[in-house]
Parts: C-alpha cells; structure tokens; sequence
C-alpha cells in the first residue's frame, strides 16, 4: 500500500478513534511487516497557544492499512523543545 494511503488511513483513524484533529505527521516508517505513524494532535487550547498542550500518537497499521493498535506516546506543551536522544557517548 502506498505512503500516502497509509498517512491517510492514520489521520482518518485518530480523527474517529481517537477523536482528535493531528495537526502534524511527525513519522512514518515500516518496521518488521506494519506500519507505524506518529501524529501529532492538539489536547487542550491555551492563552497563549504557545502554552497549547499536544499528544503525540503512534499508530500502527498492517501492510493492508488495517489498524493493529494506537496509543499514545507523550503530552507536551507547544513551547517545548523536543532534542533527539544523544546515542554517540564517546570517552576519552
């Protein structure tokens, strides 16, 4: 199934399932025969929206598009700044 389907499919489930509007897809990969999307959705409106607090969904769909499973992954506030992990330790 193309990318696109599947990012559609994900967006359609986290409108209904999850009853949320995703606001950014924020991954898409295949990992060992199924799909998994990470949206991105908005919780709770705040003044100022910098304050905004967003939960990040992960998604996972089989190789036909059929939901296997979702749930969610963190809550944050829009303002927060997200960094990779760092993996590279190196000593000295």
């Amino acid at each position: 199934m193309p990318v696109e389907k599947i990012v559609n499919q994900s967006v359609a489930i986290a409108k209904t399932l999850i009853r949320k509007e995703p606001e950014t897809v924020i991954s898409v990969e295949e990992v060992e025969g199924e799909w998994r999307v990470t949206v991105e959705a908005l919780e709770r409106k705040a003044v100022p929206n910098s304050l905004d607090l967003l939960g990040r969904y992960e998604i996972r769909l089989n190789k036909n598009g059929e939901l296997i499973g979702w749930t969610q992954k963190m809550l944050r506030r829009r303002c927060d700044t997200i960094s990779p992990l760092q993996t590279d330790v190196g000593t000295t």
